[in-house]
């Protein structure tokens, strides 16, 4: 799952290099976001996904304070100008990551990434309905096939594996809840700020949950001790949601969102690949169709928000 949320639209570059350089850095953030999922579901197998979850943002937020100490050796580089709003985006998307790495325990890597790449398609209805964003009946056809495509995936999985198939729908939806809220805040706070935010607001949210888990007893989500390999993990899940969300932010101040907006489909690529090689998992047709028809509804949306940012 593409990690830390999206960079503010960037202003067209001046120069054709630094668009390659932009798309490089696409190409690179996309390669290795599937990696985190890897260690996710890895761990997944014997750590409750929500302390897996939870290890993600309070890894994040030791890195990314340890980074502001010796690059701007400062911590007020660390403070958003509104705390509110900002930590109730990393509740949003630690919500998401959490249901998506429950639905990684059971589900193949690539089925799940697939699932959740309709987001585009919420997004676009979500912001025709709050922020009263025009979308036209050709968009709105496009979020009817992308749901379908998410359709054709999930009816086998939900057989196979239960309501753990709707989760990636679930991450979807609050993902892109947690992109319309960047998008109102676009451009407030600088990088450092919004991984600082963003990991303390999931650690918040996510340690209230593992803190009441562990009171309750409540089966399947109390918090185990893990072992030193499995530490290594949990900080290597941190570290690759901050150089990936790194990797993007570079990526969209550089190049245009419009360029970009295909690249992100990466994912899918490299998904497949590592679940493949690692867990034996390859998507079957009726997947590959929905993933087809998911691909095609994303790319068409992101053409047509091109034709409208000319306009």
């Amino acid at each position: 799952m593409s990690s830390g949320g999206a960079a503010p639209a960037a202003m067209p570059p001046e120069r054709p290099g630094d668009v390659f350089q932009g798309i490089l850095f696409m190409i690179a953030g996309m390669g290795v976001v599937p990696l985190m999922d890897v260690l996710a579901k890895i761990l997944a197998g014997h750590i409750p996904a929500l302390e897996v979850s939870f290890s993600r943002f309070f890894f994040q937020a030791l890195i990314t304070v340890a980074i502001a100490l010796v690059w701007a050796r400062s911590l007020a580089t660390l403070r958003p100008q509104r705390w509110g709003v900002n930590l109730l985006r990393g509740a949003l998307l630690s919500g998401a990551t959490l249901s998506f790495f429950t639905a990684l325990k059971v589900m193949p890597l690539a089925d799940a990434i697939a699932i959740f790449f309709v987001e585009p398609m919420i997004l676009t209805a979500l912001s025709a309905i709050f922020l009263k964003e025009h979308v036209g009946p050709r968009r709105w056809a496009a979020v009817a096939v992308g749901l379908l495509g998410a359709m054709l995936i999930i009816r086998p999985s939900f057989a196979a594996f239960g309501v753990s198939a709707l989760l990636p729908l679930v991450t979807a939806t609050l993902f892109a809840l947690y992109l319309l809220i960047t998008r109102k805040l676009a451009g407030e706070d600088s990088l450092l700020s919004m991984q600082f935010t963003t990991a303390l607001g999931g650690c918040l949210t996510l340690g209230v949950i593992l803190l009441a888990a562990w009171a309750t007893g409540i089966g399947g989500f109390v918090p185990v001790v893990p072992g030193s390999i499995d530490v290594l993990m949990m900080v290597g899940i941190g570290l690759i949601s901050f150089i990936s969300h790194g990797f993007i932010v570079r990526a969209f101040a550089l190049a245009p969102a419009s360029v970009l907006a295909p690249f992100n489909y990466l994912e899918i690529v490299s998904a497949t690949l590592f679940g493949y090689l690692i867990f034996g998992d390859f998507p079957d047709l009726p997947t590959w169709g929905g993933i087809a028809l998911i691909v095609a509804s994303g790319l068409y949306i992101a053409h047509r928000e091109r034709l409208r940012a000319s306009t």
